[in-house]
């Protein structure tokens, strides 16, 4: 099942930007169009939680993801 567009229309970042999000409905992911943080999508539900965010400002801090 994929997500509902309506939803999608409406979902952004939870940093202070609050940027649209981008949804890839085959790797279940949202990803900021400003920030780049990719948040998880599981079991149809976005995980909007910046903790669990791959990518962003908070791993360019560190020098990038692990790979």
């Amino acid at each position: 099942m994929a997500l509902d567009p309506q939803l999608l229309e409406i979902l952004a970042c939870p940093d202070t930007h609050h940027a649209p999000l981008d949804y890839d409905a085959q790797a279940q992911t949202l990803t900021c169009t400003e920030c780049g943080r990719v948040f998880e999508v599981r079991d149809d539900v976005p995980v909007l939680l910046l903790d669990e965010a791959r990518g962003g400002p908070a791993d360019d801090a560190r020098g990038g993801s692990s790979r």
